[in-house]
């Protein structure tokens, strides 16, 4: 987090994190595709032929508070081959937040606990507190054969504190509702950390509010959470 009171703004870094191909970069285009073009930055990927993303993708998502903040938040991802390893350190450099894309067949399940454990090691090295960082699980490719079921991902939830969201990222399935549950962590530990509410009068419902403001929701579950003040967590 960067808050810059002078200027009056507010920087906060979401990291999506997770094995080669899993969806990240699908996610965040996703995103950007519900976004409309006034709440959004450009969306910049860099591809090359041994992997998706070699450095990052970075959506920037702007947009005003009733306090006269300018907030800013930013997703990157992370590349996934196995390679590329120092990148995925540097982007994951002061991250308040993580959104870990896993793809949900069996069958990728020791690749996942790999990155998994691969997340919590470059957390380390980059100072961060892996108790203390706010993670979402997103299950992605539940289209697929040997997907886990909806009993097997609750489960999952049950083992771990964090939340855990079935999608299909292709069909834009799980994305917003991955946005919106790591978005409401990230705004409460920033909160507990530099009092944003007291501070700068921004209260999480104004917050996710705002980064939701000017995004297609239909079909998701957010709407309803932004109504209720609820969330998958």
């Amino acid at each position: 987090m960067q808050l810059n009171h002078a200027q009056r703004e507010l920087t906060v870094k979401v990291v999506y994190y997770g094995p080669g191909l899993s969806g990240k970069t699908t996610n965040l285009q996703m995103i950007h595709a519900r976004t409309a073009s006034e709440g959004r930055g450009k969306l910049l990927t860099v591809e090359t032929h041994d992997d998706r993303t070699l450095f990052f993708d970075l959506l920037p998502v702007f947009f005003h508070t009733k306090g006269g903040y300018t907030v800013k938040v930013k997703l990157f991802t992370v590349p996934g081959q196995v390679i590329h390893n120092a990148t995925r350190r540097v982007v994951l450099q002061n991250a308040d937040a993580v959104a870990f894309i896993a793809d949900s067949r069996r069958s990728a399940g020791q690749e996942n606990n790999q990155y998994w454990e691969n997340l919590k090691a470059n957390m380390r090295e980059n100072g961060l507190n892996a108790a203390q960082v706010p993670i979402v699980i997103q299950f992605n490719k539940r289209d697929l054969p040997d997907s886990k079921t909806d009993a097997e991902l609750e489960e999952t939830r049950a083992r771990g504190k964090e939340p855990v969201i079935g999608a299909v990222a292709i069909r834009g399935e799980g994305v917003l509702e991955t946005l919106y549950a790591v978005i409401q962590l990230a705004y409460r530990k920033m909160d507990e950390q530099a009092g944003l509410s007291r501070n700068i009068g921004l209260s999480e419902a104004e917050f996710l509010k705002l980064v939701f403001a000017r995004m297609d929701l239909d079909g998701t579950q957010v709407s309803s959470w932004l109504a209720s003040g609820g969330g998958p967590g």
